[in-house]
């Protein structure tokens, strides 16, 4: 761990600390992104605030970055959150080309702590489809497909 390492986990843990303790908005969540050695993008959990599942730090931090840098891959960069990834998050993460993940608590301190569990969620994606909890039937492939086929050859389509 270098000093910056420690100074963007501090920053990510205080933003941690004012969204649960101090604005009750979310959980102990909190993320910084930083690239060539500057934050770009921060976000904390505001979940309950908005209303919002998915308004999770690590997803609003991306959001923030990739709005700063205007570009939807962050290649080189360096997400700093105060707790373990869920899968939702990390999928974003991977999703934005992030090259590090630095996180301090883990799922078990959520668990044991704020009583967070997300092992449902990582039992159920090992699952498969026509197993999982919540029932999943495709439907109209035929019409979706042919709009992908047509996405494949746009000339002026942008490569993810």
């Amino acid at each position: 761990m270098t000093d910056d390492d420690k100074k963007f986990m501090t920053r990510a843990i205080e933003l941690s600390e004012k969204t649960s303790l101090i604005e009750s908005a979310g959980g102990v969540f909190g993320t910084v992104i930083v690239q060539d050695g500057k934050i770009i993008g921060e976000g904390a959990n505001r979940v309950v605030a908005e209303n919002d599942p998915t308004w999770h730090g690590e997803i609003e931090a991306i959001r923030n970055a990739c709005k700063a840098t205007g570009s939807f891959k962050l290649q080189g960069a360096t997400l700093y959150t105060s707790a373990e990834p869920c899968p939702m998050c990390m999928a974003a993460a991977y999703w934005a080309g992030i090259s590090r993940i630095f996180y301090a608590s883990t799922n078990g301190d959520a668990l044991e702590y704020g009583d967070f569990d997300d092992s449902m969620i990582y039992g159920e994606m090992k699952k498969p489809m026509a197993e999982r909890s919540i029932p999943s039937q495709q439907i109209m492939r035929t019409e979706a497909v042919d709009v992908w086929k047509r996405y494949k050859n746009k000339d002026d389509r942008v490569p993810y």
